[in-house]
């Protein structure tokens, strides 16, 4: 899934619009918005006999919506358009032909929402809509457990941005037409739009061509072609090995966390440096993990997790610039640097200086800061400028895309919407997770998935060749998407049981993997 600007939507209906196509995609948008509707009323028990209500501007939502309650009527259901704007005579201003086709219909117009609507549809404000909106007096007083059903974008958010500058009418769901708009995956449009639901009116052809700037959608199938099944011959060595340097005498259980997300997300191998109590943790939760005081041979790793449980004091210091230092140097080497994810604690330690280093060695490197820390590491690594914004918007995407270009890093933004952004601005948005993986420890298996999923790239090129970016890799941002598509399965999924609890969601993790890459492989 490849979101759009409805900018972007608008400029593609552009020239249906001019060869007569206008009332044919209105009605395709308002049968699928129909039809929505209606699975909702099922739900709730009934279609026929139920009441419909529809919030009607002056634009063609307002026209959808006036449609879509004409073909609802069809059905046997009371439908009932309110408009929001009238006249000085007090006629409705709305949609002509809508209008018509409700009267048609029989569909009858009232001043308020009725107080049995089971379903109320927001059709005030479409896709150009800009500025504060002020909620009309109907918008204000709906029944009590009607569910409110978007049109296109609930009223009030910016279809582009995500950004709300006035009022917002919450939506239970929203039916989209053409394209998912960005404005409904990001921001406060996003928590506005509830379940997205898109609806195919034709307008494929005539969208822009997919740019690696675009917002793209992580889901299982581009997982299972992001983090494909070991081949046939893999052995420990080329399914990808991970360091991490993790863990500290403060901090260890961090550590078994983090092994056991790269364990999980299937590494050939995981192989910590730190100190003997996080050893010997480790080693007891996991014997299949390696551990050591410095960790895998600089020649041996595909990829480096530095940060969980690390601390802030002189020796963590010490051990992050070991493993920088090894991994810039390994950039001279031919079979090219391994990955580095920087979480946790080394996010508060890491330099602009090592962050040059590491790219100039060709590494690929994820930062994997929450929101407080990206808040910290902005203001101690600033981007002159880079724009202020609002957070969770568009905006926050864009400043994001800003700092991960200045340094030339891939920025991974944990919080309920997970935002990946890369430096050539291709930018990824993995929707699932929220509240359920909200506690302690689970950016420490993240960070694990994560390290297994950059190494598992690392040695797969290596394999065929060397570690180029070249060839049709995937691009960084796209595998750190993947890897938090796992974590966020894992912990909110079927498999997931306590997965949600930190030290159960390594188990949960490496259930996900397997069904991943061997579910539908047709053995019995």
């Amino acid at each position: 899934m490849r979101a759009f600007t409805g900018t972007q939507v608008r400029e593609a209906e552009r020239p249906l619009l001019a060869a007569g196509q206008g009332p044919a995609l209105m009605r395709r948008a308002a049968w699928g918005l129909a039809e929505h509707v209606a699975a909702v009323l099922r739900a709730r028990g009934r279609v026929s006999g139920a009441t419909v209500a529809a919030l009607v501007g002056t634009g063609n939502n307002g026209g959808d919506a006036l449609w879509a309650l004409a073909f609802l009527r069809r059905r046997g259901v009371e439908a009932v358009a309110v408009p929001v704007v009238r006249d000085d005579d007090g006629a409705p201003r709305w949609h002509a032909e809508g209008a018509a086709a409700l009267r048609a219909a029989e569909g009858r117009v009232a001043d308020a929402v009725p107080a049995r609507a089971a379903v109320v549809v927001d059709g005030i404000l479409g896709t150009g809509a800009r500025g504060a909106l002020t909620l009309p007096a109907a918008a204000r007083d709906l029944p009590a457990g009607a569910v409110v059903v978007a049109c296109d974008v609930p009223s009030g958010a910016d279809a582009d941005t995500g950004g709300v500058a006035g009022e917002v009418l919450a939506a239970a769901h929203t039916v989209t037409f053409g394209a998912v708009k960005t404005g409904l995956l990001l921001g406060a449009g996003a928590a506005a739009a509830g379940r997205v639901h898109l609806v195919d009116i034709g307008l494929g052809p005539h969208l822009p061509p997919e740019p690696r700037t675009g917002l793209h959608g992580v889901d299982r199938a581009a997982v299972r072609r992001l983090h494909p099944a070991p081949a046939p011959d893999a052995h420990k060595y080329t399914r990808g090995v991970v360091g991490l340097a993790a863990g500290s005498q403060r901090y260890p259980g961090a550590a078994v966390l983090a092994v056991g997300g790269a364990l999980g997300a299937g590494a050939g191998m995981a192989h910590l440096a730190g100190p003997a109590a996080a050893q010997d943790l480790v080693l007891a939760a996991h014997p299949a993990a390696l551990a050591s005081a410095d960790g895998p041979e600089p020649d041996r790793a595909d990829a480096w997790v530095v940060g969980p449980g690390l601390g802030a004091d002189a020796e963590a210091r010490a051990r992050l610039e070991r493993v920088l230092d090894a991994v810039s140097a390994a950039g001279r080497e031919p079979a090219g640097a391994p990955a580095v994810v920087v979480d946790a604690s080394a996010l508060e330690l890491v330099t602009a200086e090592q962050l040059t280093a590491l790219a100039a060695s060709g590494a690929r490197v994820v930062l994997t800061p929450h929101a407080g820390e990206w808040a910290r590491l902005r203001d101690r690594l600033p981007v002159a400028g880079a724009k202020d914004a609002d957070a969770g918007g568009a905006g926050e995407l864009e400043r994001l895309r800003a700092w991960a270009a200045a340094h030339r890093v891939t920025v991974l933004l944990k919080g309920p919407r997970t935002l990946v952004a890369a430096p050539d601005g291709e930018a990824w948005l993995m929707r699932d997770g929220g509240p359920a993986l909200g506690t302690a420890g689970t950016g420490d298996v993240l960070a694990g998935v994560l390290g297994a999923v950059l190494a598992a790239d690392r040695a797969r090129a290596v394999r065929a060749g060397g570690p180029s970016p070249a060839a049709g890799r995937p691009s960084t941002a796209a595998l750190a998407a993947a890897a938090a598509w796992l974590h966020a399965r894992a912990g909110t999924g079927p498999a997931a049981g306590r997965g949600a609890v930190a030290d159960a969601l390594p188990a949960a993790v490496g259930t996900v993997t397997a069904a991943l890459w061997w579910e539908d492989d047709g053995r019995e």
